[in-house]
């Protein structure tokens, strides 16, 4: 059963790993300079692009150097990721990453073009958003347990919905939790996933807070559970997975920084310092806790760490549910 590595480090921590890296040069003490970019492999309005806009504006502030948010989504990522690695790695290009580029991917397909780990180096995680388990108004389930007694009594016949790869992986996990057997459906996106589980087309499926949400207040979908260690302030009568009576199971979509692997070691250190520091303030706490997530602490060996487990967690997946590799 898979266990989630809980990051609970305090920025004095993460400077004194940071300054272990190397001391720094005359050079790194003038960086930044000039302005620096963000690239997003997402188009605005998702979770990561929200991320980066908000990391975008406080580094602004620390630096005194405008951070200017690019956009570049589709081909899973990959147009966004060469963009990254194309570019001069003198540290004034950060490539603000997910679950999904920087672990899902990984694992789902036979010949990446480029490695999630070798090809970057990390700075910190950002955040992470628990993924809510839904169905619709008129499903008979009145909790997951319910979902789950239905499931095992009809292996193969339930079906669950999934706007991207990360989520579909998800609904394997839960199989592979739970001991259950469903099928994937795949939709194109979060939004169209929840509507067609709102119009009963689907069984159930996994989304994020923020697509769901308001759909549930207006008695268009029933939130069973949301799959995380806590429950989420945006809809605190939503039990967590455990509380429902399914423990050990936690899913969630998560953001990250790093820069391309052949940034200096002086650059890279100044970089996740300004962004640990941001992931400790009490007001990127408020901006995630609005958005139904968390912000993630922690220093690029700590990324590293977490980045490496996700990875091997859905290869594991990926291989005992027999998903088919791109």
């Amino acid at each position: 059963m898979p266990v989630r590595r809980t990051f609970v480090c305090t920025l004095a921590a993460s400077m004194l790993a940071l300054g272990a890296l190397s001391m720094p040069s005359a050079q790194a003490q003038d960086f930044p300079s000039r302005p620096l970019r963000f690239v997003v492999p997402f188009g605005p309005g998702s979770g990561t692009d929200a991320s980066a806009r908000y990391f975008a504006r406080k580094l602004q502030e620390l630096t005194g150097q405008v951070v200017v948010v690019e956009n570049r989504p589709g081909a899973n990522g990959f147009l966004a990721v060469r963009q990254v690695l194309a570019a001069p790695a003198d540290g004034y290009t950060v490539f603000i990453g997910s679950n999904s580029t920087l672990a899902v991917n990984a694992a789902l397909f036979r010949q990446l073009p480029y490695d999630p780990t070798s090809d970057f180096a990390p700075l910190t995680m950002m955040m992470r958003a628990p993924a809510m388990i839904v169905v619709g108004p008129h499903a008979p389930h009145a909790d997951l347990q319910g979902l789950l007694a239905h499931a095992r009594a009809h292996p193969g016949q339930v079906n669950f919905g999934a706007g991207s790869a990360g989520y579909r992986l998800m609904g394997e996990l839960l199989n592979d939790v739970a001991q259950v057997q469903t099928v994937h459906v795949p939709f194109k996106s979060a939004g169209e996933t929840a509507t067609a589980v709102a119009a009963g087309t689907v069984d159930y499926a996994f989304a994020d807070v923020t697509a769901v949400q308001e759909l549930a207040r207006g008695g268009r979908l029933k939130i069973l559970a949301v799959a995380a260690d806590r429950r989420v302030g945006t809809s605190p009568e939503v039990p967590t997975t455990a509380e429902a009576g399914l423990p050990g199971f936690e899913a969630y979509t998560w953001v990250g920084a790093m820069v391309a692997g052949k940034t200096p070691a002086q650059e890279t250190a100044r970089l996740a310092e300004w962004f640990t520091a941001i992931t400790m303030m009490d007001e990127t706490r408020t901006f995630y806790e609005r958005l139904g997530a968390t912000p993630m602490t922690g220093g690029p060996a700590q990324m590293r760490d977490f980045q490496r487990d996700e990875i091997a967690l859905w290869k594991r997946i990926v291989s005992q549910a027999k998903v088919p590799l791109q």
